[in-house]
């Protein structure tokens, strides 16, 4: 579950923070907790970028599909 801090993330702070905790998971020397714990916040950071995306991907998709709409010949 996605905490309000986390829905409280930008883009970019959870795309940063998630390129640590994968920079942390390769270099390894972590504990299997640790290793766990830094996976569970891994796939909560995605979710954070995937649902920024995705409402990115809705804007686009809007506005174009508006502009469309605008271009097309009235009959």
């Amino acid at each position: 579950m996605t905490s309000k801090v986390d829905e409280a993330l930008g883009y970019e702070q959870a795309r940063d923070e998630l390129i640590e905790v994968v920079r942390r998971l390769e270099a390894g020397g972590t504990t299997l907790e640790e290793s766990l714990a830094l996976w569970e916040r891994g796939e909560e950071l995605a979710k954070v970028c995937r649902r920024w995306l995705d409402g990115a991907r809705a804007r686009l998709d809007a506005a174009l599909a508006e502009e469309a709409a605008e271009e097309e010949p009235e009959e």
